[in-house]
């Protein structure tokens, strides 16, 4: 088994969860937490088994991941 780091948006309308560390994209949805994080599960097991492992190829591997708010002033 292996690990994956997923960040988990929360929108008005529901959940959007994605994987970091993957070569292409995988998103995964859901009305509820729980329901976004077991969409992108299968969504990663299905990218991998369409693609390959070389998915799983991302050098460096991301050890940590942050969530960071910053302002951005737009002229």
């Amino acid at each position: 088994m292996r690990q994956y780091k997923i960040i988990v948006e929360k929108h008005p309308d529901g959940y959007v969860a994605y994987p970091l560390g993957l070569k292409g994209i995988v998103v995964g949805q859901g009305d509820t937490y729980e329901e976004a994080l077991a969409d992108v599960k299968s969504a990663i097991r299905f990218h991998i088994e369409t693609f390959g492992k070389e998915v799983l190829t991302i050098k460096p591997r991301i050890i940590e991941a942050f969530v960071a708010e910053t302002g951005v002033e737009i002229k």
